[in-house]
């Protein structure tokens, strides 16, 4: 069966696993979420990443080894898919706004690839904004 959102899938295994306190999730690959999580391993959100092939399917899989505070909470307290299948939300790069004054980042699909808010207004670049993380 196909899924109509790949991205709110892999946000909402994210902040499930974070919950029940797991070092790591698996989500089916695809070049998209590989994409945004080494935007948010860059950003220091998520640990690690890797690639693996579970025996016995298909498809290949996506390890996500996730990141907590001393104090065993999860670094990603809120994960929010803003843009979805049925209504897209596009910014210029003027109408890019700090999330929680810079405490938190926005993560944008543009010409450039994957990248975050503070890197599409320092290249001047507008796309879909996929989703908020703080």
């Amino acid at each position: 069966m196909s899924m109509t959102d790949p991205i709110a899938d892999l946000l909402t295994r994210m902040r499930n696993a974070g919950m029940a306190k797991h070092e790591t999730v698996d989500v089916p690959w695809s070049r998209l979420k590989e994409n945004i999580m080494k935007v948010l391993v860059e950003e220091g959100y998520v640990r690690q990443i890797r690639r693996i092939q579970v025996d016995g399917q298909v498809q290949d899989t996506l390890r996500i080894h996730l990141k907590y505070d001393r104090d065993h909470r999860p670094v990603m307290s809120h994960l929010k898919r803003v843009s979805r299948p049925g209504r897209r939300v596009y910014l210029g790069y003027k109408d890019i706004q700090p999330l929680h004054r810079g405490l938190g980042t926005h993560v944008l699909s543009t010409p450039k690839g994957i990248i975050v808010d503070r890197e599409a207004v320092k290249a001047k670049v507008g796309g879909e904004l996929l989703c908020s993380i703080s």
